[in-house]
């Protein structure tokens, strides 16, 4: 099979090496499974050092920082936790975390990227974004020297900025929010010379944020109990499962499945909805979020694979986070642990607690809390990042596909 073999989780049948779909019309996700199934560490940096485990022949040098695992003692006093572990992803040098975009976005673009280069069709990547996923693919293809577009919302335009050289790289405001931004993205995929980079389905991505998983399960030295993470999508929760269970068929972390609690932002929430069943209604906007960037309206909840078998394999838990939950939850970590995080990152630290306050949590338990981003504040002390400019604002995809063509 080579170094690994993609397949479909629904139908089973290989799939071809850099497919985002199953060529039988099966609707379900494909997934990596790797020739090496005990976890192997490269004497490579950051995350590349998990090259057998990611689907690429190769690294693109200069990129691929990893996220940082530590044991809480401050925020776990604070809990009455006694094996609180925090995954950090995000600038904090003293820690050794130096994520120069401060998010565990940083994760997912250098193996997306490196595939996409390994592919050779020569195309132009096209990444629809609210913002953080975005700035990681413009870092990293600035580095390998990949063309791409950058598809975002008008209102997340903010968060574009660089604090390295800049390559090829367009971007595309939207007037519109994130579900259109894919919608005008996946237009000009189709276009000669573009192609999209999958987003959920592409697993490069995925694995790339199992890292996370990896990285906890080497310095805990086993695989945590509970797993907390905000999602909006919840790609990262699939990525933390799957990860989980190639550790499994390790056999040196343990032979049960973290269980996978999710975070979402009310009021837009779909996969608690969902996983609840109780009805959220429809008209939320970004702004009213306490974090826009989990705004999300079709994720990949019910398809073969996704979020919902996640959950359902690992007993998982699901929990809709207000806007002040979640200030006060960010005022505490940054208190306690004494470094700033993004607002996403402060919805998982109020699943955290009321997990604690609920009992779904005992003190004992090991817990994996992955800190999605932060240390923007402390970056901007070391480095001068720098605002991408916007090369057009738009309201429809045949406004951005002239632009492009023309």
């Amino acid at each position: 099979m080579g170094k690994h073999e993609v397949r479909c989780v629904g139908c089973g049948s290989v799939q071809p090496p850099y497919a985002l779909s199953c060529n039988k019309g099966d609707g379900s996700l494909l997934r990596a499974f790797y020739a090496e199934r005990r976890l192997r560490l490269q004497d490579l940096p950051g995350i590349w050092k998990f090259l057998d485990w990611l689907p690429v022949q190769g690294i693109i040098p200069g990129s691929g920082e990893g996220s940082v695992t530590y044991r809480s003692l401050a925020l776990a006093s604070e809990l009455g936790l006694k094996n609180l572990f925090i995954s950090f992803s995000g600038y904090w040098p003293e820690k050794g975390a130096r994520m120069s975009t401060c998010s565990f976005k940083d994760l997912e673009a250098p193996p997306t990227v490196q595939r996409c280069l390994e592919r050779g069709d020569g195309t132009t990547l096209v990444i629809a974004s609210a913002g953080n996923t975005a700035r990681a693919f413009a870092q990293v293809a600035s580095i390998a020297g990949l063309k791409v577009v950058l598809v975002v919302p008008e209102v997340a335009l903010h968060r574009l900025w660089m604090a390295s050289k800049v390559g090829e790289i367009t971007l595309i405001g939207i007037r519109g929010d994130y579900t259109d931004a894919i919608q005008i993205a996946d237009k000009i995929s189709a276009l000669d010379g573009f192609s999209g980079e999958g987003g959920a389905r592409n697993i490069a991505r995925r694995d790339g944020m199992g890292t996370v998983m990896l990285e906890a399960a080497l310095t805990i030295g086993h695989l945590p109990d509970h797993y907390f993470q905000a999602v909006g999508s919840g790609t990262g929760g699939i990525a933390a499962w799957e990860a989980a269970m190639r550790l499994i068929v390790d056999g040196r972390f343990g032979s049960k499945l973290p269980r996978l609690h999710l975070a979402q932002n009310l009021p837009n929430a779909p996969i608690y909805a969902a996983w609840s069943g109780c009805d959220l209604g429809t008209g939320c906007k970004p702004q009213e979020m306490f974090d826009d960037v989990l705004f999300n309206r079709r994720p990949p909840y019910s398809v073969k694979g996704g979020v919902c078998d996640a959950l359902s394999d690992c007993g998982g838990e699901i929990y809709g986070v207000t806007n002040q939950e979640a200030a006060s939850a960010k005022a505490l970590f940054e208190s306690a642990e004494e470094i700033d995080i993004f607002n996403a990152a402060a919805v998982a630290v109020a699943a955290l607690i009321r997990a604690c306050d609920s009992g779904k949590v005992s003190p004992g338990d090991n817990i994996l809390l992955n800190i999605t981003g932060g240390g923007l504040s402390r970056l901007r002390e070391d480095l001068a990042p720098a605002a991408l400019r916007c090369d057009i604002l738009v309201s429809s995809s045949d406004e951005a596909v002239k632009f492009l063509e023309g």
